[in-house]
């Protein structure tokens, strides 16, 4: 036969106070300017970073699917990886 529980009075003692939320401090400009907005842990930087004293052109390049494909199943930043590539084949210097 199972044993019973204890009273629920020794159980709902170790529970914590319950806390109104209508009770929180307003957000201040301030709080909002120190906030961190993140997804799955990482942090979301808003806005593109700064482009450099050399930016990047933007082109249009026709390549073959299965090409295409290879470099998308890298996930993000296949398209640096292709400028990694191009560079090294080309044997450019970074800028």
């Amino acid at each position: 036969m199972p044993e019973k529980r204890k009273s629920s009075e020794s159980a709902s003692s170790r529970r914590k106070p319950w806390v109104d939320p209508d009770d929180a401090p307003e957000l201040t400009d301030e709080m909002l300017d120190r906030a961190e907005y993140r997804i799955d842990g990482k942090i979301v930087r808003r806005g593109r970073p700064p482009l450099g004293t050399q930016p990047k052109s933007s082109v249009t390049l026709r390549l073959d699917a299965d090409v295409l494909d290879a470099y998308r199943a890298l996930g993000r930043g296949w398209q640096s990886q292709i400028n990694a590539d191009l560079r090294r084949v080309r044997k450019l210097k970074k800028a």
